[in-house]
């Protein structure tokens, strides 16, 4: 097959571009050249994490490639056959776990047999979605779509530390279309605030003010071993009849209990003020499964420029096209 020429300046210019083109290219059979990886990162090029994700890509699929080194910013992909199997991968840093699962996860789905994975590194990042965003809102539409994944997190990873692990297990079968242009009626809300190696004040103060700002969520703490901090995270599940999505604030140092949940409840207001059916991450994640079933579509608060990049990179190795229109207070996005 030709090999697809790839510009990882291209759009959003970030770590998205070669994520999907390696789903893509274990799926389709066809290889790529990557030029100019990350350019729009402050450190171009190939990181733990991304490395990380194209090692256990090419285990996947026997694939030949060129340029698999720390800070490269160049990339050859050439892949075989998808093989089912036992496979364990080590970031060695907290760099994200949830994006190299959701890197080779798909590619998965068309292996000879059942798989089981295990990602060791980071499961709640700020620069990624949490394991609770994928257990939460985007597996249970995966499955809608006829796919059949269980994910598990064993033990959670926070930065800069690390030390998280996912478990998951995939059975060969091709996602159906499914479209998503409501969330349908309310059913409930709940915050989670997670502490690891944190006094629990801190979760306390976090959903106090989470009360005051948005009093329809209900809130508990998960408190963990200390071992698996220092963390904090703050997320809040909204449940609709059709789908969940999952809004989620970092604790940091020198940033505020009280702010943490003002970060949060903010992201949760704008998802409620809208008709659309996904917020902005859920539909980064949704666009390729979607393209993989052939078509689809949904309606989303705001298009990132995570979402076109990732479409624009989907065009170039699938038959399809997508389209992005504005309408009655949502953004329509249809791939076909």
């Amino acid at each position: 097959m030709p090999t697809i020429f790839l510009d990882g300046a291209q759009g959003e210019g970030g770590g998205q571009i070669l994520r999907s083109a390696l789903t893509l290219s274990m799926i389709t059979g066809q290889p790529f050249r990557l030029e100019n990886l990350r350019a729009g990162r402050a450190k171009p090029g190939l990181l733990r994490q991304h490395l990380t994700a194209v090692l256990a890509a090419a285990e996947i699929c026997g694939a030949r490639v060129e340029g698999a080194a720390p800070g490269s910013r160049t990339l050859v992909f050439v892949p075989s056959a998808i093989r089912g199997g036992d496979y364990r991968f080590a970031i060695g840093t907290a760099g994200s776990c949830t994006l190299v699962l959701q890197t080779v996860l798909p590619a998965l789905w068309y292996a000879d047999g059942a798989s089981t994975l295990r990602i060791s590194g980071g499961t709640h990042n700020p620069a990624a979605p949490p394991a609770d965003f994928l257990l939460r809102a985007w597996l249970p539409l995966v499955r809608r779509m006829g796919v059949q994944s269980e994910i598990v997190l064993l033990r959670h990873g926070f930065y800069p530390a690390g030390g998280g692990e996912i478990h998951a297990r995939a059975a060969p079968g091709r996602p159906v279309a499914i479209d998503l242009l409501g969330r349908g009626d309310w059913r409930a809300a709940r915050a989670t605030a997670i502490v690891a190696g944190i006094p629990e004040a801190v979760a306390q103060r976090e959903l106090a003010q989470l009360a005051r700002t948005l009093p329809q969520v209900s809130g508990e703490i998960r408190v963990l071993p200390e071992r698996e901090g220092p963390g904090n995270a703050l997320l809040v599940e909204v449940e609709h009849a059709f789908l969940s999505d999952v809004f989620t604030a970092f604790g940091a140092r020198g940033l505020a209990a009280e702010k943490v949940a003002d970060l949060v409840a903010a992201k949760v207001r704008a998802y409620l003020d809208s008709p659309a059916a996904v917020g902005e991450h859920l539909a980064d994640q949704l666009a390729l499964p979607m393209a993989l079933a052939g078509g689809g579509s949904f309606t989303t608060c705001q298009p990132s420029s995570h979402l076109t990049t990732n479409l624009a990179v989907i065009e170039r190795f699938l038959p399809l096209r997508s389209q992005i229109e504005y309408a009655e207070g949502r953004w329509l996005v249809g791939i076909g």
